[in-house]
């Protein structure tokens, strides 16, 4: 599993005290805006990804606004325009049974009464009423909704079992 996780990436600076725009990857973009740090990866590979603190965040509509540690002129925001920010596993609230996205993309997609391998999960959309599965198959790609009626159970180390139609 990943250690740092995408979270979002920085669209735009907001104000001229360097505080930046932030298009959340999150559930909800209150999460991000709670984070008391974020990562920035690293520019060559083999390096540690860079720490930065957040020094306040908040949401606005569905975006967030962070103002971090380091970054205090609107030149120095401008340049991180584009950015993806990262977090550190251990800094991401997880419900019980609730499960990264990150962890999904590539699991196995499994029949739960056969054993049949439809195919591998390569992205989850979201949507308004529910996430959507996107599973890769020999045929092409195929969608699912996310849901408990078809998804029956999540082992990271299996794959994901369901019962569909």
């Amino acid at each position: 599993m990943k250690q740092f996780i995408e979270i979002g990436k920085i669209i735009n600076t907001h104000g001229v005290k360097g505080a930046i725009k932030v298009e959340p990857w999150c559930d909800a973009p209150a999460v991000l805006a709670k984070m008391k740090r974020v990562f920035f990866a690293p520019k060559v590979s083999g390096e540690p990804f860079a720490e930065t603190a957040v020094i306040s965040g908040s949401v606005q509509k569905d975006k967030v606004l962070l103002t971090l540690d380091g970054v205090d002129t609107v030149d120095v925001a401008i340049a991180l325009k584009n950015t993806v920010i990262y977090a550190n596993r251990e800094d991401i609230p997880i419900k019980k049974g609730s499960f990264l996205i990150a962890d999904l993309i590539g699991l196995d997609v499994i029949d739960a009464n056969t054993g049949r391998i439809y195919g591998k999960l390569t992205d989850v959309i979201q949507g308004g009423s529910g996430d959507i599965y996107d599973i890769k198959t020999e045929k092409g790609s195929a969608l699912m909704p996310a849901v408990k009626e078809f998804v029956k159970e999540i082992k990271l180390d299996e794959g994901i079992f369901v019962t569909p139609i």
